[in-house]
């Protein structure tokens, strides 16, 4: 779907709550697109995802009682996130959206003063915390993929490492939706098991005080997610199932390059217009899985070399992060003030 049919669609009476929605309307600052459009691989079937950021309004920033979850509309699979809430994800370089800030140009359906401020501004976010949301995200999907195809044959204990160094994976990319847990506080690892047709499995040892119980039930439901997916792409037995995987493998791949520009200083572009030949060939089922380990073996590499010799800082400099957020606040304190005035006279 070409830009102008999309600006078209977002105008059609299927999109209304963007306009009408007392948060949405005039506080969206960006509006773009995500998933396989954002990247360069869609095809006809493709769904369209929209992604977009919206400033808090001005009771909120006054008050500090902030919308923490973003605005949804899963019938358009739309989601847009308020401005607080994405700047904790941006400061983690959560994936998801930091993409946002690098799509293309002519993709930019909404893009306020505001919006070209956190665009022109992307490199303020990034961090060599890339390295874990982006390579433990990936790789924990890897593992993932090998568990299901090509590890099949493997004794239970087998795969109960690759389980394990799933979980691990994914507890890299925590701390940009839970409050962090401190070294040492769970400890994971595989010892004898009593259940049948075990010879092992995970375990878990957890010392906590004072933590929240609602971000540790989150945590206990990824962790079991994974073990989940296992089991589902276990038992895999038909087509679907096979495009699945290829599209996971693509987006696998594509995080790994992504990451790797991010860690290399050529910051975030999220259309992948080098390797769209590569990544839709492995969609369309032209790679062989063993060929895809491989080349996700070359890729890998070369991320964590890029993340060994990054430039990047350890963290993001909040105080200048700060100090743009700041001024879009100011914005939006001012645009009210204004409004205020012209109702007065």
């Amino acid at each position: 779907m070409k830009p102008e049919q999309i600006f078209k669609k977002l105008k059609s009476k299927e999109y209304n709550f963007l306009y009408s929605h007392k948060n949405l309307g005039d506080n969206i600052i960006l509006l773009t697109v995500g998933g396989s459009h954002a990247y360069g691989t869609a095809t006809p079937a493709s769904d369209l995802d929209i992604r977009g950021i919206a400033v808090n309004s001005a009771d909120e920033i006054l008050t500090m009682d902030y919308n923490d979850k973003p605005f949804e509309d899963r019938t358009t699979d739309t989601v847009v996130y308020f401005l607080k809430q994405i700047t904790n994800l941006l400061l983690n370089c959560n994936p998801n959206t930091i993409e946002i800030l690098g799509t293309q140009p002519e993709q930019l359906f909404i893009c306020t003063e505001e919006g070209h401020l956190l665009r022109d501004n992307v490199d303020l976010f990034l961090s060599k915390r890339a390295a874990a949301s982006f390579g433990g995200y990936a790789i924990a999907q890897l593992r993932r993929l090998q568990n299901a195809l090509a590890r099949d044959s493997y004794p239970q204990k087998e795969k109960e490492h690759h389980i394990l160094s799933s979980i691990e994976k994914q507890l890299l990319t925590l701390p940009d939706r839970f409050k962090e847990l401190t070294e040492g506080v769970l400890k994971l690892y595989l010892d004898a098991s009593e259940k049948e047709n075990f010879d092992e499995e995970i375990f878990m040892d957890v010392n906590l005080k004072h933590y929240p119980l609602r971000d540790f039930k989150n945590i206990y439901s990824e962790m079991n997610n994974v073990i989940r997916d296992y089991d589902k792409l276990n038992h895999r037995n038909s087509k679907k199932d096979e495009l699945h995987l290829n599209k996971h493998a693509m987006h696998l791949i594509r995080l790994l390059i992504m990451g790797t520009e991010i860690l290399s200083g050529k910051g975030v572009h999220t259309y992948r217009e080098k390797e769209l030949p590569l990544l839709l060939d492995i969609r369309n089922g032209k790679y062989s899985y063993e060929e895809i380990f491989s080349l996700v073996d070359e890729f890998d590499v070369e991320f964590k070399h890029a993340a060994e010799n990054t430039i990047l800082p350890d963290a993001p400099n909040t105080h200048k992060v700060k100090d743009l957020i700041m001024e879009i606040n100011k914005k939006v304190i001012s645009k009210v003030a204004k409004k205020d005035q012209i109702t007065k006279l």
